[in-house]
C-alpha cells in the first residue's frame, strides 16, 4: 500500500512544476510565472514497491481564468535510463534522500500501475494518507484483459498526452488541461479514469476524465 511520508521536500514538488510546466505544449500562459495551488490527485502503488507513483492536479491562477492541470509523477530513488527528456527535477526527500521526479507518462511502470487500474486490477490510494483507498476515483473497462503495457510512443498535443501502442493499435489518452464535468467518450473508448479537484475558492469539488483507452474498431 502507499505510504506517505511526513517529511520536506526541497525543493517542493510544485516549485519544480512551477519551473517545469510553461515547457509544456499543453501549458497555457499566465501573466508572469505560474502561480500553482495543489487541487487534488491520487496514488497507485507500485507491485514491486520501488517507484512513488502520484497522479498530481494544481491549478494555476496566473492568469485571467484559472486552469487546472494533471501531472502523472514517478519518484525514483536513481535515475530512469533513457528518460532524461522526461525530467521534471531532482528533490532531496526528508526521509528517502535525493528523489528524481519524472513525468510519468514517460516511464513504464506508472503507465503499467494505471492500465491495471483501468481494468480494475489495482486500486487508488488516498494522496495524502498512507494505506488509504480513494473512493472518489472511478474507472470503467469494457476490453479484454489484460491490456498490453506496450505504448511504446508518446506525443504531446494541445491539452493531452497520447500514448500509443503500434503492435496492438490501442491509444492511452490523459487529459492534461482538465475540464468540469464528464466529457463524452470516443466511440472506440474501452476503458476511462475519472476523479475529483478542487476549484480556486478552495472548498467546492469538480470531477472529470482523467484517462480514456481507445481501441480503434476494424
Amino acid at each position: 500500500m502507499a505510504v506517505v511520508h511526513r517529511t520536506t521536500l526541497t525543493p517542493t514538488k510544485d516549485e519544480l512544476l512551477a519551473t517545469w510546466l510553461p515547457t509544456r505544449p499543453w501549458y497555457r500562459p499566465g501573466t508572469g510565472a505560474p502561480q500553482l495551488e495543489a487541487a487534488g490527485g491520487f496514488r497507485l502503488d507500485d507491485t514491486k514497491d520501488e517507484v512513488g507513483i502520484e497522479f498530481r492536479v494544481v491549478t494555476d491562477t496566473a492568469g485571467a481564468e484559472p486552469v487546472a492541470y494533471l501531472v502523472p509523477l514517478t519518484y525514483r530513488g536513481a535515475p530512469l535510463e533513457g528518460a532524461e527528456d522526461a525530467l521534471v527535477g531532482t528533490m532531496d526527500h526528508g526521509v528517502l534522500g535525493r528523489r528524481w521526479a519524472y513525468d510519468g507518462c514517460h516511464d513504464p511502470v506508472l503507465v503499467a500501475e494505471l492500465l491495471a487500474l483501468v481494468e480494475g486490477r489495482s486500486r487508488p490510494q488516498d494522496q495524502s494518507i498512507s494505506n488509504t483507498p480513494d473512493p472518489d476515483v472511478a474507472w470503467a473497462y469494457t476490453g479484454d484483459a489484460p491490456v498490453p503495457a506496450d505504448f511504446t510512443t508518446v506525443t504531446e498535443l494541445r491539452d493531452a498526452t497520447e500514448l500509443t501502442s503500434p503492435v496492438h493499435d490501442m491509444t492511452l489518452r490523459l487529459h492534461r488541461v482538465l475540464r468540469p464535468g464528464t466529457d463524452t467518450l470516443p466511440q472506440d473508448a474501452t476503458g476511462h479514469v475519472t476523479s475529483w479537484w478542487r476549484l480556486p475558492d478552495g472548498t467546492t469539488r469538480t470531477r472529470g476524465l482523467f484517462a480514456v483507452l481507445s481501441t480503434p474498431t476494424r
